[in-house]
């Protein structure tokens, strides 16, 4: 049970660092989204709404909160759908071999002996999730998600989409992914093992202890707690961890994926969708290109009675 919970906190974080990369690097200044991280879908159709949710990962307890319209959109779905399914336990264990590196490759093949001292060392006096000598046969993406993850700067933090996944289980609801997590852990296949290897490197000599990292955090918590979603696009776009080549795999082409599916999945039946953030946010994101598809996608304000935004 205990590996379980680790490698479902290892999961949604991974998949939340993806969502925040580039994801509102488009050129131009196109009209900005409202305010929101909840959104109704309805139209084109559809004969009941689905809704869209943002999530982050790893925010501070205090912090946390699903707001009443968000539950009350779940106990008005028939499903609850993640980026992956976040109570498939089976699914879970089965695809963890393939968070390991391909041909037995580890980060010391990846790293000069010196830099990866300077990596061992580091991660060896951190608290994580796995201990490094499990951890560098792993991707290297994982261990920069795991260090993010215990510099959060709280003494307690949660994972939003285990809040939701409570609340959906609470009130019986059949939970989905959009993708399976063996998809999640290939897709880190096609950003090389050297790059991921040194961006943790990286992260490692100058993010670990870099001055502005958490005021630069909590500013990313206000912007979240403000409900604004394009203002945490323009976060990640700053700094984008060297895989600015690598957005349409990692965020892109999964959203064309998922509005297809979508498009599939929402006639007859009322969804709750929670992906990333970083994911609605832009031209290219996931409330855009439903839009462009003919659906109308409206802000709801965190009340107890669901509010449009007008």
């Amino acid at each position: 049970m205990r590996n379980t919970i680790v490698w479902r906190h290892v999961i949604c974080f991974l998949l939340s660092l993806a969502g925040f990369t580039g994801a509102n690097s488009q050129p131009g200044k196109p009209k900005p989204l409202e305010k929101s991280l909840l959104w109704e879908v309805s139209g084109n159709g559809l004969g009941k709404p689905s809704y869209l949710y943002g999530t982050i990962h790893m925010i501070c307890k205090d912090d946390a909160a699903l707001g009443d319209s968000l539950v009350t959109a779940i106990q008005g779905s028939d499903r609850v759908y993640f980026e992956v399914d976040m109570d498939n336990l089976m699914e879970m264990l089965t695809a963890l071999k393939d968070f390991k590196m391909k041909n037995d490759t580890t980060l010391a093949d990846l790293l000069s002996k010196d830099d990866y001292e300077k990596v061992k060392e580091y991660m060896e006096s951190k608290s994580t999730l796995l201990p490094f000598s499990k951890l560098e046969t792993y991707k290297p993406m994982l261990a920069s998600s795991l260090l993010m993850e215990s510099g959060i700067g709280c003494e307690e933090s949660v994972a939003m989409e285990q809040l939701i996944l409570e609340v959906a289980k609470k009130n019986k609801k059949r939970v989905e992914g959009l993708e399976t997590m063996s998809y999640q852990a290939s897709i880190f296949d096609s950003i090389p093992y050297k790059l991921q290897a040194e961006q943790l490197l990286k992260y490692v000599k100058e993010g670990g202890n870099q001055p502005g990292a958490d005021k630069q955090f909590e500013e990313m918590i206000e912007a979240y707690k403000a409900q604004d979603i394009e203002k945490l696009g323009q976060f990640v776009s700053t700094d984008d961890g060297g895989l600015g080549d690598y957005e349409d795999i990692l965020i892109y082409h999964r959203n064309r994926n998922w509005v297809e599916k979508l498009k599939a999945i929402m006639p007859g039946k009322s969804l709750t969708i929670a992906v990333g953030a970083g994911h609605l946010a832009g031209e290219k994101g996931v409330i855009k290109l439903l839009r462009k598809e003919g659906y109308t996608v409206r802000p709801i304000k965190y009340k107890i009675k669901m509010e449009r935004v007008i």
